[in-house]
């Protein structure tokens, strides 16, 4: 029998990340009822990262039609409303359009490292560390490679922008994707002035005409057009008229995801890439290693960014599934994660010897403009199964620990409690003790955790619609979200910490093979 479901007292949201499109539809207690999913990748052409933006609309359209047919199931409805829309996407990236919307560039995403030149001139400018992938950077690098579509942009934008554009027709994002195009000023909640000053006397350009008005968690940011209702669910059964929120990035949801927006709060978001999101009290030195972004609120946030996290370890898990199909079994995909996972607990506490790089690009945290996957042991190392998927996750974290070390050694920023989420914490235990290891504190993991960020955005969502005159974010998760959360608290062993030092001495120690392996393969 089919439960009711008034489909006005739902929030939806939808993020695109690397490598999936998710859907997650949540009730008016916050608990996802439905979902849908859409898997994709990135494609490498002429040196740029990038995805088409006819994947990108196929692609929402699959997740959609996903949540449609899940919620035909569990409620037998057709899902032709919802009470609040919200979408967001990987970070950054580069999507430029001219007065008549035509797109005149590929989208440039947060893993190209092709912009070293900008992002050095433009944090010198500033006195604000500007990383390659922020958008700021790649438009200055298109300007000082004097590429001609520069003087057509009249709209420059990210994916989430891009979307939230496609399905309401307003030009404007989130506080907290918006500090991930340009520097915001906490203060005023929008683009840092004397910043935006800075740039338009050395550029000639002003940033206030291309980039998009910045909006505050809670506001309302628009409604779904008819348009818009159909880039979703071409098939019209989905409405028009429905509220939108601001569009965010993977990073402000990941935060909302894990009521980690309050100061002294962080989480840990590991996919395809990871990053630590550490909401700061003081202001903080510039740090290369560093960005400086803010919460969905607008509060600031020291964000330690790796491009490289759990792609090098889906290729070993691949390997391994081969393996069993030569074998003549078949072996179910999430369990081989799950058992690969587990056994990396039996290993040696420093891998045993053995040493990995899962730079599948570049890195810039530790200066690398390409990757290559690097796995090398010495002819003693103890080479077992559960020390080689050890270092494999180990080395997912090590770059972040690198960063990390930099906020709490050097600029002594405080964490009360730090979250993971994200696909790396879904084996229980596993990822959410490496990561205590790799940062000698408790690490905490919610029920909600492999929902990630479009559960993120789909709460982000409902703050807009249901939250009282002056609740706050963080009031708002802390009291109507998460109060009665199902949460696990795991602080790594001794034993744990030292062994992650160990192996992050080796891996530094040995960097230069990674430098080398990418000029020379």
């Amino acid at each position: 029998m089919n439960v009711m479901i008034n489909l006005n007292k739902t929030a939806l949201g939808i993020e695109l990340g690397s490598t999936r499109i998710k859907a997650v539809l949540i009730d008016e207690k916050h608990i996802p009822i439905a979902s849908g999913d859409f898997e994709w990748e990135n494609q490498l052409i002429d040196g740029i990262w990038t995805y088409s933006l006819e994947t990108v609309r196929t692609g929402i359209q699959s997740c959609y039609a996903s949540l449609k047919a899940d919620v035909k199931e569990k409620f037998g409805a057709e899902l032709t409303t919802v009470g609040a829309i919200g979408v967001s996407a990987m970070m950054h990236g580069y999507l430029p359009f001219d007065r008549e919307g035509r797109q005149l560039a590929e989208f440039r995403t947060w893993r190209n490292t092709i912009t070293g030149e900008a992002a050095e001139k433009l944090s010198e400018l500033f006195q604000f560390n500007i990383p390659q992938r922020w958008s700021i950077a790649h438009l200055y690098q298109a300007m000082l490679n004097g590429e001609t579509h520069v003087s057509e942009i009249d709209y420059l934008t990210t994916l989430a922008g891009y979307i939230h554009w496609q399905l309401t027709g307003e030009k404007v994002m989130g506080v907290g994707e918006a500090s991930g195009m340009f520097p915001i000023d906490s203060e005023t909640l929008d683009y840092d002035a004397g910043m935006i000053q800075k740039f338009q006397t050395l550029t000639g350009t002003d940033l206030r005409r291309i980039l998009p008005k910045v909006r505050n968690a809670g506001d309302n940011a628009g409604t779904l057009s008819l348009s818009g209702a159909r880039f979703l669910d071409p098939d019209g059964t989905l409405q028009p008229g429905i509220p939108v929120a601001p569009c965010e990035g993977d990073a402000g949801t990941g935060m909302t995801a894990t009521n980690s927006v309050r100061k002294r709060t962080g989480n840990v978001s590991a996919g395809t890439s990871d990053f630590a999101m550490i909401v700061t009290e003081h202001p903080l030195g510039v740090h290369r290693e560093i960005d400086m972004v803010t919460t969905p609120d607008g509060l600031p946030v020291a964000m330690v960014h790796c491009n490289n996290c759990t792609s090098d370890i889906n290729a070993w898990v691949a390997i391994f599934s081969e393996f069993c199909d030569l074998m003549g079994f078949k072996a179910d995909r999430g369990e081989l994660f799950t058992k690969l996972f587990r056994i990396a607990l039996e290993g040696d506490a420093d891998c045993g010897g053995l040493l990995s790089y899962n730079y599948f690009s570049g890195e810039g945290v530790t200066d690398l403009d390409e990757g290559r996957p690097v796995f090398a042991r010495t002819p003693n190392a103890h080479f077992t199964l559960a020390n080689f998927m050890r270092t494999h996750l180990l080395s997912a974290l090590a770059t972040l620990k690198i960063g990390l070390d930099i906020l709490t050694r050097t600029e002594q920023v405080a964490i009360d409690r730090l979250y993971g989420h994200g696909g790396f914490f879904k084996t229980p235990e596993v990822g959410q003790r490496f990561l205590s290891a790799a940062v000698g504190a408790p690490v905490s993991v919610m029920e909600t955790a492999g929902e990630g960020g479009p559960y993120g955005m789909a709460l982000l969502a409902a703050y807009m619609l249901w939250r009282e005159e002056g609740e706050t974010l963080p009031d708002y998760l802390d009291h109507r979200v998460f109060a009665d959360a199902k949460t696990t608290t795991l602080m790594a062993d001794r034993e744990d910490v030292d062994g992650f030092n160990e192996f992050l001495a080796r891996y530094q120690k040995a960097f230069s093979v990674e430098k080398l392996a990418t000029e020379v393969l």
